[in-house]
């Protein structure tokens, strides 16, 4: 009888829900390694496209531009995997250790422990009433009051076993690969078409900002972000800086003299 009531009072809840709160927002895109794909593409494709644009300002040969862009591609892909996985190994592991401590100071000192817990409910605009009801109900279930001590107090969640950081480091790897690659393929691509070096250089542009519009549309996906908006900053992001390697490149050439 209890548990019939409780699923009828959702249900008329919900339906004023559904009046006051006019149309529900559109969900973020839900990608299991999204941030790693956003976070080692993007950095593939600029550091690819600004190691491009350094080489070319310099007027070195396509074979130059592919050797040092697939060698500097590979190595930094190797760099961004292994840090993604270290990154994500130690912040799982602190938050194992944080919840060890937390969940003695839990069983060993409860009594203060529900009282910071009250204080910050309270401090959310929880009425005192209510706020030792939560409390008090949480303090039967000791991992659940452990969860929410760590969320509040340390701002963490809990380990998850389901995540694994190897896959983590892997994904960023591969995604450094494959559009870090992206700005190196017109100077594949058009080997048997032209010579002319400005010509795939002009093709590594355009296939770069592809690459890049691409990342910042996945990551307004992801964010819940305009498409539009997202990427063109993505785009400008590169553009800069592109602008600044190339510059440089120019500068020790033409103005300090740097020759072969």
């Amino acid at each position: 009888m209890a548990g019939e009531n409780s699923r009828r009072l959702i249900e008329v809840e919900e339906v004023e829900s559904n009046i006051n709160g006019g149309e529900r927002p559109e969900e973020p895109w839900k990608a299991e390694y999204g941030k790693s794909v956003v976070y080692g593409g993007l950095d593939a494709i600029i550091t690819s496209f600004s190691l491009i644009s350094s080489i070319s300002a310099t007027k070195r040969s396509s074979v130059d531009v592919l050797v040092l862009g697939f060698a500097n591609l590979v190595a930094d892909g190797i760099s961004m995997g292994f840090g993604d996985f270290v990154s994500s190994s130690t912040e799982k592991e602190a938050a194992a250790k944080e919840r060890t401590v937390m969940e003695w100071d839990v069983r060993n000192h409860n009594g203060p422990q529900k009282m910071e817990l009250l204080q910050q409910y309270q401090a959310l605009g929880m009425d005192i009433n209510d706020a030792t009801t939560v409390v008090n109900i949480f303090a039967k279930y000791k991992d659940i009051m452990v969860d929410e001590k760590m969320k509040f107090e340390k701002g963490m969640l809990p380990p998850d076993d389901a995540d694994k950081p190897w896959k983590s480091g892997l994904v960023t790897f591969a995604a450094f690969l494959v559009f870090g690659s992206a700005p190196l393929l017109s100077f594949i691509i058009l080997i048997p078409f032209t010579k002319d070096e400005s010509v795939k250089f002009t093709g590594a542009c355009v296939l770069s900002a592809l690459a890049l519009a691409c990342l910042g549309v996945a990551k307004a996906k992801i964010a819940g972000q305009k498409y539009g908006f997202s990427a063109a900053i993505t785009v400008f992001n590169g553009v800069i800086a592109a602008a600044a390697a190339y510059a440089i490149g120019w500068t020790l050439r033409n103005v300090a003299g740097l020759q072969d």
